[in-house]
């Protein structure tokens, strides 16, 4: 597991290279504020190859932040994950591992019948209660979401992992109410906070794609707050001191701003007055004055780790970042310039940039070697 002492020690070997913030602390220690990502590529034996050279290049080169899910690439992107910790020249207790587990994952190949291989593989194993399933291949059950997190531990081959993620929860508002929703996350993160305790997870997170950066009558709506509060009965539960809810994880960037503009989530009773973005009377669904997913987590004191930061590749055309927010950022190229935007966001720990190609890891690192935009020029690109 990542410790203080060994993210410290990474921060000693690699902080010169970077600029002034570039490392950024979390949990007991500091990670980078850009991580690799693993979502995209074809399930194939080629695609692992290029992942396993380009996590092992970010980890000797500053970054210490890497991102996976139980589903990703049929789950080859956690046995690859597994396979370049192994090899590269870096200490285990220097890197922050994180995944997700929600979405029912396939075995190395994506079946010739999906709902077959679901229905055989998990239902009728007695797994996945069919009750619990939205849109035949999500589930945040507790038993499921635990099976989960021992099938990723194996596939990395770690004894634990440091943020475990219940992965789009929101997903399940397809077929429950909101409140069901709530339900189910308590009863999961009462089983995560059992696993803290074991040692297999460090903390544990919601990773989100729509539910904390949509307006609260959107279909897809989740409350930060209300999940706080359900994180801290579920600590309550289990007789822990402080709930292991400590990140959220939601798409941010210059074209995909939400997170930051969004005010949805009730804002901390002492910063209530302090934390609108514009000069409207917005509200927020529990009542009283409304603030974004980014401030509220913020002031929360939960770590923001951003995915989609260059739009899953888009913004690294450089016509599709809007000309008048690049003339702002620092950096080489439109890349470069896309994750200093997301990094600039306020209480933005790290963004996750997925990155299969050598040369693009390179480049993405050295987007690091810039600062990211200070408070006050961040606010003017919304003025």
């Amino acid at each position: 597991m990542a410790t203080r002492s060994g993210t410290w020690g990474y921060r000693d070997r690699f902080g010169d290279r970077f600029g002034r913030t570039y490392f950024r602390r979390f949990g007991p220690g500091v990670v980078s504020s850009i991580g690799i990502g693993t979502y995209l590529g074809d399930p194939t034996d080629a695609v692992d190859e290029r992942y396993r050279t380009a996590i092992r290049t970010a980890l000797e080169n500053g970054v210490n932040v890497v991102d996976t899910a139980v589903n990703y690439r049929c789950g080859r992107s956690e046995r690859v994950v597994g396979e370049a910790l192994e090899t590269a020249d870096v200490d285990r207790s220097e890197v922050l591992v994180a995944t997700k587990g929600g979405f029912v994952p396939f075995d190395g190949s994506r079946p010739a019948d999906p709902s077959a291989y679901v229905r055989e593989t998990f239902v009728e194993s007695g797994l996945v209660d069919p009750a619990e399933l939205a849109r035949g291949s999500h589930c945040i059950a507790p038993g499921f979401v635990d099976a989960m997190l021992d099938r990723s531990l194996s596939a990395l081959g770690l004894e634990s992992v440091d943020l475990y993620y219940v992965h789009n929860p929101e997903t399940q508002l397809s077929v429950r109410s909101r409140e069901a929703v709530y339900d189910r996350l308590q009863a999961t993160f009462e089983r995560l906070e059992r696993r803290i305790e074991a040692g297999d997870v460090g903390a544990y997170g919601v990773a989100s794609w729509e539910a904390f950066r949509v307006p609260p009558d959107h279909d897809a709506y989740l409350s930060l707050p209300e999940v706080v509060a359900r994180a801290e009965a579920a600590a309550e539960t289990v007789g822990a001191e402080e709930p292991g809810l400590a990140a959220i994880q939601l798409p941010f960037n210059v074209v995909m701003a939400d997170g930051f503009t969004v005010d949805a989530h009730a804002a901390p009773a002492s910063d209530a007055d302090t934390v609108s973005h514009d000069d409207s009377e917005a509200t927020s669904p529990e009542g009283g004055d409304a603030t974004s997913a980014l401030w509220y987590a913020h002031e929360a004191g939960l770590g923001v780790f951003t995915s989609a930061s260059i739009a899953q590749g888009d913004l690294a055309v450089e016509s599709n970042v809007p000309a008048d927010v690049a003339a702002q950022l620092a950096g080489d190229t439109s890349a470069q310039r896309a994750i200093n935007f997301a990094r600039s966001g306020p209480g933005v720990t790290c963004a996750i940039v997925g990155a299969s190609d050598p040369d693009h890891v390179a480049e993405n690192v050295a987007a690091g070697t810039f600062d990211p935009l200070g408070a006050r020029a961040f606010d003017a690109v919304f003025e």
